[in-house]
């Protein structure tokens, strides 16, 4: 039986991607070269610095490797649209930030390569969801 390509998935900062914790612990034991993988991911993402960007990193059995840059999650572009630093403790029940119908709706843009769906309308119920948990209320 083959051993297939092993998928790590990763949060980093865009532009920041440093072979020390927390990307070196988990791509080390993989086997790649931790200076290769920074050095790549460092420039495709240097025109989104400040951004926390998932990736999805496949490894394969000769120790290479090719991965996929994600879009940033719908919190931290909530909390970045709001000037926020972190959500409600109690959810919807504590309103710490508002978004306008046209902030949530860029939000969903952006998010929507990466969500379940396939119209803006779609995306942007999904984006309010979120942003209601965080104790964030939308604007109508």
């Amino acid at each position: 039986m083959a051993n297939e390509a092993k998928k790590i998935k990763l949060q980093v900062p865009a532009g920041k991607a440093s072979p020390a914790p927390p990307v070196g612990t988990v791509l080390g034991p993989a086997g790649i070269n931790l200076q290769e993988f920074c050095t790549k991911f460092n420039d495709e993402t240097k025109d989104k610095m400040g951004d926390i960007l998932p990736v999805e990193i496949t490894v394969n059995e000769d120790r290479s490797f090719s991965f996929i840059i994600k879009t940033p999650p719908a919190a931290f572009l909530i909390k970045k649209t709001c000037k926020i630093k972190k959500g409600s403790v109690k959810g919807k029940d504590e309103i710490v930030g508002t978004l306008t119908e046209a902030q949530l709706k860029e939000i969903a843009e952006i998010k929507l390569p990466d969500l379940n769906c396939y119209t803006i309308e779609e995306a942007m119920k999904i984006v309010e969801g979120t942003a209601l948990n965080m104790g964030v209320q939308i604007e109508r």
